[in-house]
């Protein structure tokens, strides 16, 4: 259950606003890249601190301030202090077990988002992606060191996008975009995954099939838990209850929030295609066992009366008429022959072999 609860022990009894990073311990250095840009021009620089942020924050055109790491606490708080940032807000940016939500601050609206990837190993990693939007500046925030923003870069580095024609709105829109369509992409290989688990549960169930129907429906909690929440967050965003939203750019949350309901849609199929695959499961081990049982019954009856027979004539009593007889064990086994057969085929009649 690890990795769907974070221990929050390090924050007990600590006031609000406190910072304290409650995600996996990291070694890799935090990474602060600097993306400024409008229809004429694009800058992208690395930068060593947020101190520099305070250069930044009025300048004109749309500045994407991309951070990966939330290790660093000290660097969040300068960055708090720059953009003033409520204390609250930083204090969930850090605790990185926070459901899909949104909060409006009238000068910029904090989105919180869930990035769920398919790793190698056939097991899901969740991720928490955390959003700021101002008037004309976007700050993002990522656990790890990832590339899940790599085409939104490419596109503001070409002339003459549309992202480079918009406002901040549009690039929290792509950003959001970027990480609903990747959920189609996991719930591709979950597809593919439940399909062939489908096959071995009815045809070859084993133990370990089991235990992978157990993972994936644990899987399912996962994405059910990051994608739910997120279309009241993308609806809010459709109705545009904030200034910060353009008319223009509501369209498209609307694309993104009909891509979630897609989404919720799919997850809420594989749910039960896993519950009813359990049951299947059951009922398959049920009938193997069944089929065991009727073979070792039929050949247990078979030998009931070849059994009795043979006790028959093996008392050691002096007068048995049969002792003396020269044909009397071919007879006797000829006995037991037919009666064998006689059943056996009276049972295929009956369609019990």
């Amino acid at each position: 259950m690890g990795k769907f609860f974070k221990k929050r022990t390090q924050k007990a009894g600590l006031p609000p606003g406190t910072l304290v990073y409650t995600g996996e311990k990291v070694d890799a250095q935090v990474r602060i890249t600097l993306m400024e840009y409008d229809e004429q021009q694009f800058q992208e620089k690395e930068l060593a601190s947020f101190a520099e942020c305070l250069l930044l924050k009025d300048k004109p055109g749309v500045t994407w301030i991309k951070v990966e790491g939330l290790h660093a606490v000290e660097n969040l708080q300068n960055l708090g202090e720059c953009f003033n940032l409520h204390p609250l807000v930083l204090e969930d940016i850090l605790n990185t077990d926070q459901r899909p939500k949104i909060e409006d601050f009238d000068d910029y609206i904090y989105v919180v988002l869930r990035m769920i990837n398919y790793a190698d190993n056939n097991e899901l990693s969740n991720e928490q992606i955390s959003l700021i939007l101002g008037s004309n500046f976007l700050i993002s925030f990522q656990e790890n060191n990832g590339a899940v923003f790599a085409p939104i870069l490419e596109r503001l580095r070409t002339p003459k996008s549309r992202i480079r024609k918009s406002g901040a709105d549009y690039l929290a829109y792509t950003l959001m975009d970027v990480i609903v369509d990747n959920y189609f992409l996991v719930l591709e290989q979950f597809g593919e995954a439940i399909e062939y688990l489908e096959e071995e549960v009815v045809q070859r169930p084993t133990p370990a099939t089991l235990q992978d129907i157990h993972r994936f429906k644990f899987d399912m909690v996962m994405l059910r838990k990051s994608v739910w929440p997120l279309r009241e967050v993308v609806a809010r965003l459709d109705r545009r209850e904030s200034d910060l939203i353009q008319e223009a750019t509501g369209i498209y949350f609307k694309d993104v929030y009909d891509h979630v309901i897609v989404a919720i849609d799919n997850i809420e199929t594989y749910r039960d295609i896993l519950s009813g695959m359990l049951d299947i499961y059951l009922s398959s081990i049920s009938n193997r066992l069944n089929e065991v049982m009727k073979v070792l019954t039929v050949i247990a009856t078979i030998f009931m009366p070849l059994t009795f027979l043979a006790g028959v004539w093996g008392m050691n009593f002096k007068y048995m008429p049969e002792l003396g007889w020269v044909w009397g064990y071919p007879a006797a086994l000829g006995l037991m022959l037919t009666i064998a057969l006689t059943m056996v085929i009276y049972f295929h009649k009956k369609k019990w072999l």
